[in-house]
Parts: structure tokens; C-alpha cells; sequence
């Protein structure tokens, strides 16, 4: 009997040694999956978080990229469209200054005073040639008016002509129309401007203050207010591109003012 219980309590106490204590695993198992949720649910707000703020921080510089862009296509074209206004400017001064400016500068009838008609008629019959067409020219006449006229500012008697181009093409006419077939036509016309003077005796005239030209202008071709409308509009052009070209370049001055200012905030 002793025996028999001897090799029963041997066995049993091999058994007991050969399987695992049920207890202890499961506590360390349910400890480890405890730890696995926290630390899990702890971790994963965080890579959230991480990833928001990335999209949102790589949309913010995304959109200064755009923004930087945008500002500096706009810059460019205002500052193309200064350069070209300033160039136009430019031209229309020499365009202006070749012509106008220089016709006006090289006239000696620069003095303004008041003429009386003394006389108007026509003296002579002028030749004259007009196109027909393609290296074909014809020949006409018109008649020669010639007006005298005394300067109230001297007394003196001088002959009247219309402007500078009448005073170069024939000083002895008063008016030189253009060249036409119709004689009758320019006939007409030029009896017509007689008329007109015979009836206002008393018309402006411009003239020599050095007596050097022995006629007078009735008109000026380009006159003070010529001048000064034909020079007002290039003006304006180049000060507006002047204006937009400063405007453009101080603002690119702030902007780099204020980054410089940003980064040492930041520093």
C-alpha cells in the first residue's frame, strides 16, 4: 500500500511540474494586451494629428506658392506695360519734334496784334499741276488773291498771307488751294475768302516782331495751343509709366521688408 501511494504522489507531482501554471500566463497575457490598447490608443491621435497639421501646413504653402505666382506675373506685366508706355512717350516726343515742335520753332511770326483790310483782289491766274493717276500728271491754274493790310501795332502796310505753308509754296498769294481739273471749283473758293475779308476788315495777324518779313499771318499753322496739346498726351503717357514702374518696384521693397522682418520674428 505504501507502495502503490508512493508511485501515485510520484506521478502526480510530475504531472503537476509538467503542466504550465494557467494562472500567471494569463495575467501576463492580460497585462500585455492592456498595454498594447493604451499605448495604441495613445500613439494614434498623435500620427492624426501629425498628418492634419501636414496637409494643412503643405496647403498654406501651396497657396503662397500661388499667391507668390500670381504677384509676380502681375508685377511683370506692369512693369511691361510702364516700359511700353514710357517707349510710346518716347516716340510720339520724336514723331512730335520733327514736325510740329520743329515748324513751330523755325516760325519768325511769333507776335499777335490786330490788321485792318485795305485791300483784296485777285491779280493773276497761277499754274499748278495735279495727279491723274500713276506717274501722271496734269496742269490746272487757280487764282492768285492778294490782300494787304495795315499792322495797327506799327502802321505798317504788309501783305497777308494765310500760314506758313501758304507763305512758302507763293508769298505773292494770300491762299493757295489744292491743285484740281475743275478750275470753276477753286475759282469759287477763292472768291469766296475775298468776300469774307472785305466784310470783317479788323482780323487777328501774327507778325515779325523784327520787321524782318515784309507780310503778315492770318494764322498760325501750329499755334501755342497746338503745341501744347500735342506735347500734354506723350506727358502724361510717360509720367503714368514712370508712376507705374516706382509703384511696382515699392512694393517689391516692402514685401522683401516685411519677410525680413517675419524671419526674425521667427529667429
Amino acid at each position: 500500500m505504501h507502495v502503490r501511494d508512493s508511485k501515485a504522489w510520484r506521478r502526480a507531482g510530475t504531472f503537476q511540474h509538467l503542466q504550465p501554471n494557467p494562472p500567471v500566463s494569463r495575467r501576463h497575457s492580460g497585462a500585455a494586451r492592456r498595454m498594447f490598447l493604451w499605448a495604441g490608443a495613445k500613439g494614434a491621435p498623435q500620427n492624426e494629428k501629425r498628418t492634419i497639421y501636414q496637409k494643412i501646413r503643405d496647403y498654406d504653402v501651396l497657396d503662397k506658392r500661388k499667391t507668390v505666382t500670381a504677384l509676380k506675373a502681375g508685377e511683370d506685366r506692369a512693369i511691361l506695360l510702364g516700359l511700353s508706355m514710357i517707349l510710346i512717350s518716347v516716340m510720339m516726343y520724336f514723331v512730335l519734334g520733327i514736325t510740329i515742335l520743329r515748324s513751330y520753332s523755325d516760325s519768325v511770326w511769333t507776335e499777335e496784334s490786330s490788321c485792318t483790310v485795305l485791300n483784296s483782289t485777285i491779280v493773276a491766274e497761277v499754274n499748278c499741276t495735279y495727279s491723274c493717276g500713276s506717274e501722271c500728271w496734269k496742269s490746272s491754274r487757280y487764282p492768285c488773291l492778294q490782300v494787304y493790310v495795315s499792322l495797327n501795332a506799327s502802321g505798317r502796310v504788309l501783305r497777308l498771307s494765310h500760314n506758313e505753308e501758304a507763305q512758302d509754296t507763293n508769298p505773292e498769294c494770300f491762299f493757295v488751294p489744292k491743285c484740281r481739273k475743275d478750275y470753276t471749283v477753286m475759282q469759287t473758293l477763292v472768291m469766296n475768302i475775298s468776300e469774307r475779308l472785305k466784310m470783317h476788315q479788323h482780323v487777328t495777324c501774327y507778325y515779325d516782331p523784327g520787321e524782318l518779313q515784309d507780310n503778315v499771318l492770318l494764322m498760325r499753322l501750329y499755334g501755342h495751343g497746338a503745341v501744347f496739346h500735342s506735347l500734354f498726351w506723350p506727358t502724361c503717357s510717360l509720367i503714368g509709366g514712370i508712376i507705374i514702374i516706382a509703384m511696382v518696384k515699392l512694393t517689391q521693397y516692402l514685401s522683401i521688408l516685411c519677410e525680413q522682418a517675419s524671419r526674425i520674428k521667427r529667429e
